[in-house]
């Protein structure tokens, strides 16, 4: 599997979705540290949109990065969870061309520390969709920061080894922010 690393740093062209019926682009605190890192990392921020908790707005706004040669990674904070408004999981999933089962499963896992058996009510879960990796994260901050801290920012650096989703996702130019 080393064949899937690469020697190189490779920047990728991320989008960023805060799914919430109570933050505003001032108090989305998880949408910013996820921006914030990615930069740090040396990525690209390709768009950064706040929806409220909607299934087919979240679906339609996915649906349309996941179509667009910029975007390679789509990053999804909120709705995750058991509430009757939470419903990213269901928006997403039905666009997922595979499934990254032991995305969920390791999130759970490196929640366990922190959050106990809470971390049992996440609903945490990725997938790939025309070369595009989508990952839907709790709406947390620490979550966020533990998805990305835990397994994000090594998936998606090409230098990874044995394996990186890089070789995985489609080849994009630089893009220019949007909002």
């Amino acid at each position: 599997m080393s064949h899937l690393a690469d020697q190189s740093f490779v920047p990728l062209n991320i989008a960023v979705l805060t799914v919430s019926d109570t933050r505003s682009p001032d108090t989305d605190t998880s949408g910013q540290l996820l921006v914030d890192r990615l930069l740090a990392a040396g990525h690209r921020l390709a768009a950064r949109v706040l929806l409220k908790d909607d299934l087919y707005r979240i679906r339609a706004q996915v649906a349309t990065w996941i179509a667009e040669d910029e975007v390679q990674v789509v990053l999804i904070t909120g709705g995750t969870g058991f509430t009757a408004r939470d419903s990213t999981p269901e928006a997403v999933r039905c666009l997922l061309d595979k499934e990254v089962d032991g995305f969920g499963e390791l999130f759970r896992q490196i929640s366990l520390g922190d959050i106990g058996t809470s971390t049992v009510q996440s609903r945490a879960l990725a997938g790939l969709s025309n070369a595009t990796l989508v990952c839907c994260l709790p709406g947390s901050t620490n979550a966020c920061r533990t998805a990305w801290d835990g397994i994000l920012a090594e998936q998606l650096d090409a230098r990874h080894r044995p394996c990186n989703f890089v070789p995985h996702l489609k080849q994009a130019a630089p893009c220019e922010t949007r909002s």
